[in-house]
């Protein structure tokens, strides 16, 4: 497994850095279309795991995603964003302590029409974030990634209380705290000592705009979002009975495996980001 594993993620970065950097447009929109497509596949079967139609839905949504913010280029991706941040207060967030509708309800359809709108609020950060600069949006990704691998070491050594018992068992306080602290501190140290390097990402850009408390506050901010969002895809499989929302990536599971803590942080480091 761990070699499978190792094997994808390899893989999957040969084709994603080329693409990020050597600035086609083409490549791009057809990569970042392919993987919003599965990522709306996955979530429809984790919605509804005896529907048909989870193929034919995910190819609509995606030809209208690509027409929208690639042919169009819709100039109103501000407007997604804001939606995203009211979707995960005022519903999705809440759904971890009320717990889901049952999946042969009207409530689960609507349900999977809001995550469906989160998800078109993460990928069209992608592409906000991207034309801002590929690192802008990698320096984003990577707060993600070590607010995720900072819970699971703190979580590892120090964690006995259970965040989430009936939903992510493994998931402790301590360990997301852990988390927290480590993007924070990271953060902190890539603005005082990353230069010229580092001028264009996230965490620089609103330490120079808004100041050191500012910039604690939002990355606090952040880590506690991409726990949400992975907490959220935990208590989506749980009920559908998937370990994974797909087996598209051999050793890591699927598409929203991979983006479900992104999916609530990118819209709202964009929605700063118009801020800056």
């Amino acid at each position: 497994m761990l070699k499978t594993r190792i094997i994808t993620a390899i893989v999957l970065l040969a084709v994603l850095l080329p693409v990020l950097y050597f600035n086609n447009a083409i490549a791009f929109a057809v990569l970042v279309t392919l993987f919003f497509g599965a990522a709306i596949w996955e979530g429809f079967r984790l919605f509804n795991p005896a529907s048909k139609n989870a193929l034919v839905i995910s190819m609509f949504w995606a030809a209208a995603f690509c027409y929208t913010f690639f042919y169009a280029e819709q100039r109103q991706a501000t407007f997604w964003f804001v939606i995203s941040v009211m979707v995960w207060l005022l519903r999705l967030v809440p759904s971890l302590k009320i717990g889901l509708p049952a999946i042969d309800s009207g409530g689960n359809t609507l349900l999977s029409m809001t995550y469906a709108v989160a998800i078109v609020a993460c990928f069209a950060a992608i592409v906000v974030l991207y034309r801002h600069s590929p690192l802008f949006l990698l320096s984003v990704m990577v707060l993600v990634w070590i607010a995720d691998i900072g819970a699971y070491a703190a979580g590892r050594t120090f964690g006995k209380r259970k965040l989430a018992p009936t939903i992510s068992p493994g998931k402790s306080w301590e360990g997301a705290i852990g988390g927290a602290i480590a993007v924070v501190l990271l953060a902190s140290l890539s603005v005082l000592f990353g230069g010229a390097a580092l001028a264009d990402t996230f965490a620089v850009r609103v330490q120079a705009s808004l100041g050191w408390a500012a910039l604690t506050a939002i990355l606090l901010l952040i880590a506690a979002a991409s726990v949400v969002g992975d907490l959220f895809e935990s208590q989506l499989k749980r009920r559908a009975g998937a370990k994974d929302s797909s087996k598209l990536l051999p050793g890591h599971g699927g598409v929203l495996d991979r983006i479900d803590a992104l999916i609530p942080v990118l819209p709202l480091a964009a929605l700063i980001d118009t801020w800056l």
